[in-house]
């Protein structure tokens, strides 16, 4: 039998890294052999899987947690810890995330790594600067493609807003961003960074009902996890809830 035969087997049964490595595994036995081999190729699918799903989130930049500078300065809301909002609780629930703050605070540093955590554990996620995805879906309204794009943003399990409110746009534009988060409600998770206070966002939705998306309906709880970076003096940080 030749590499050659070797790699059209594994091209029928679609494996698809075997035939590459296989002489990597040390061998002691045929039933280690043979685990040791499908748990590379286990292995290795998971790594190109995760590859993509990072590759399709379109992060501006990659940035992960383990660079994140979370000191004693930081305090989160009483119902939220810092090993739940690593864990990606909140999107196992199906939860949201504000990070309110100034400039400069890391707010898109621990969204990008938490959608990074996100395509690690084999979540799909999309990341739009706000005003790309604004001036993306007026594009695409004339073009008369808006639901196609629609339909590709309903499929992804996390839905990254980063810079809410950093530049203004017409009512048609704040129309459609609305929509986009009002489809997402109990539906996906949804992270926004914003330079805005809560309060302040009616300067960029104007009078539409977004409370309806961030505190809730019909007595249900809010579903988001409001979290505010103020930046201080010594170049420190703290977190609060927004009361």
């Amino acid at each position: 039998m030749s590499v050659r035969d070797l790699k059209e087997v594994c091209k029928t049964l679609h494996l698809a890294y075997i035939a590459e490595r296989y002489e990597e595994i040390v061998f002691e036995n045929k039933e280690q052999f043979l685990y040791d081999v499908l748990l590379t190729e286990v292995s290795s699918r998971q790594s190109a899987k995760v590859s993509r799903l990072i590759k399709k989130a379109k992060f501006r930049e990659l940035k992960w947690l383990k660079d994140y500078e979370w000191n004693g300065q930081i305090h989160l809301p009483a119902t939220t810890t810092k090993e739940e909002i690593y864990d990606l609780r909140f999107l196992h629930g199906k939860q949201n995330l504000l990070l309110l703050g100034s400039p400069g605070t890391g707010k898109t540093h621990l969204a990008t790594a938490l959608g990074l955590k996100a395509c690690e554990e084999g979540f799909e996620v999309r990341f739009f600067r706000v005003a790309d995805l604004v001036g993306q879906l007026e594009e695409v309204l004339k073009e008369g493609t808006l639901q196609r794009v629609k339909r590709q943003i309903d499929k992804c399990d996390l839905l990254i807003l980063d810079e809410l409110g950093y530049v203004p746009f017409q009512k048609q534009g704040s129309e459609l961003l609305f929509h986009i988060i009002a489809d997402c409600y109990e539906h996906k998770s949804v992270i926004v960074t914003s330079n805005l206070e809560f309060g302040q966002w009616n300067r960029v939705f104007g009078d539409n009902p977004l409370n309806f998306c961030f505190s809730g309906s019909l007595g249900t709880p809010c579903p988001y996890h409001c979290i505010h970076r103020r930046k201080l003096p010594a170049e420190k940080c703290s977190f609060f809830c927004e009361t």
